[in-house]
């Protein structure tokens, strides 16, 4: 008894009951309703069980009793309550063929207390699973909103969990075997001292996020990144430069891309290089061109309630653009829905979603909206549009491509593969798709896999896992086009 109540709780119990009561076995509530069931074969259990069930419980209720027996024709009832004190608690039932037999009414009064232990221990497991699932959902719906840029209110959710929000922050990303984030979760936590606030990603099932303190614990503390890699085996840990709090989303994406080179070092783990963002250098001219692109976004009013308003709208655009399909699992919507959203995204802003040149462009001005406005050089002349549309958008965003810090910030990108490019320019003339670059290069798939994957290690970006650098590429490569011509 004390076995099976280890081993296997209330269904094993219930089940080892039936099994010797050679009938039916189940825990009922103080009105008759059935919780728990089990019985020996099918033909053990009585036609009228529900309605013999029903009838002995509310007697028992009744009388208040500490047991209660009910004979039927060929069956008996045996009652037992699990807890005499408490009224609302359920009741061991079992049903089996007259005559009883002998001992079989001490058994049951032997078996209410482990039985009444274990339905306390798995009612104990299931708030405690709940309320890990809501500490969880919680600490996603803080990393979306940071991810999103709305840092007041991810501060004022965070409030109630810890550790507290850090600022500035450095963003890890922790890639282990989808069984084992758990334990991976207590080594992050004893390397750091518990300063990380630790999210399961919601898109990628092996991925750990962190979001940790720039500054390192001390001079003679190993970064968390190494002492993960050296603790774990079989994971990959990727960390982003210091950026403020506000920035987490471009931490994450340099997180993603330092994990992408560390797959391929034998330390496993790698931080992100030196290297700016596009949206710190397309100066003011390129903060108009941004604010006029997402005008029709940003100003967008839906007809109806229950539509997506501007800001779910750009929140969409700019999961999209980071997690590709893979957004409907950060977003918690449908395909169908984030398909309708894409064709209203594009609508209101003339461009097509489907060409990887307005996807740079959108994802572009998605990330000057979101950076502060930086103190750089004024522009010599005025910026003025050249029309309205795809290929208005194109042509203006070529002006900010030819700045001479947007040049140099492309030289930067580009010079570990100059002079050696042909597969990247090809992969990205192909839309980023594998298919159509390998027939164009007169190779296989697997071996145009190849040869990005070891561009990968190169550029030290993810090319072919969301987020990926081809956005940041096309407009490098664009603009030395530009520079060329």
């Amino acid at each position: 008894m004390h076995r099976l109540a280890r081993s296997g709780g209330t269904a094993a119990l219930l089940r080892w009951l039936a099994g010797r009561a050679e009938g039916w076995a189940g825990l009922v509530g103080p009105d008759g309703t059935v919780l728990h069931a089990a019985a020996r074969t099918a033909r053990a259990v009585v036609p009228d069980v529900a309605g013999l069930v029903a009838e002995s419980a509310n007697a028992l209720t009744e009388r208040g009793a500490r047991a209660y027996s009910l004979d039927t024709g060929a069956h008996t009832a045996l009652l037992f309550p699990l807890s005499a004190d408490d009224h609302a608690a359920p009741m061991l039932v079992v049903v089996t063929p007259r005559p009883v037999a002998a001992g079989l009414a001490t058994l049951l009064a032997d078996v209410v207390l482990p039985l009444a232990l274990c339905r306390q221990a798995e009612t104990l497991e299931r708030r405690r699973r709940r309320v890990e699932l809501a500490e969880s959902r919680g600490r996603e719906a803080v990393l979306h909103l940071l991810m999103t840029g709305q840092l007041s209110i991810a501060q004022q959710v965070a409030g109630a969990l810890r550790p507290r929000l850090p600022d500035p922050v450095r963003v890890c990303v922790v890639e282990c075997s989808g069984d084992g984030r758990d334990e991976v979760v207590q080594v992050c936590v004893d390397a750091d001292g518990g300063r990380s606030w630790i999210v399961r990603c919601p898109v990628h099932a092996r991925h750990l996020i962190l979001v940790m303190p720039a500054q390192e614990q001390g001079r003679e503390a190993v970064p968390v990144d190494e002492a993960v890699a050296a603790r774990v085996g079989d994971c990959v840990v990727g960390v982003s430069e210091p950026v403020p709090l506000a920035d987490t989303g471009t931490g994450y994406r340099q997180a993603f891309h330092a994990l992408a080179a560390a797959r391929e070092l034998p330390t496993r783990h790698a931080r992100f290089g030196v290297s700016p963002d596009p949206a710190l250098v397309v100066g003011p001219a390129g903060r108009q061109w941004a604010n006029e692109l997402l005008t029709p976004l940003l100003t967008h009013v839906p007809r109806r309630a229950q539509d997506p308003g501007s800001q779910e709208l750009a929140a969409t655009a700019a999961s999209w653009l980071a997690f590709s399909s893979h957004a409907t699992d950060h977003l918690k919507v449908h395909r169908n829905t984030l398909a309708a959203r894409l064709r209203l995204i594009g609508d209101l802003l003339g461009l097509d979603l489907h060409r990887l040149a307005d996807q740079a462009a959108l994802d572009l001005a998605l990330r000057v909206r979101a950076t502060p406005a930086p103190v750089c050089t004024p522009e010599p002349a005025p910026y003025a549009t050249t029309g309205s549309g795809t290929r208005g958008a194109v042509r203006d965003l070529d002006a900010i491509l030819r700045r001479p810090a947007v040049r140099d910030w492309a030289d930067q990108q580009l010079a570990p593969v100059l002079g050696s490019e042909e597969t990247l320019r090809t992969w990205l003339r192909c839309e980023g798709r594998l298919g159509p670059a390998a027939a164009e290069l007169g190779i296989s798939v697997p071996g145009a896999r190849k040869r990005l994957t070891r561009l990968e290690t190169v550029l030290r970006r993810s090319l072919l896992r969301p987020p990926s650098a081809r956005y940041d590429l096309w407009l490098a490569l664009r603009s030395r086009d530009l520079a060329a011509a």
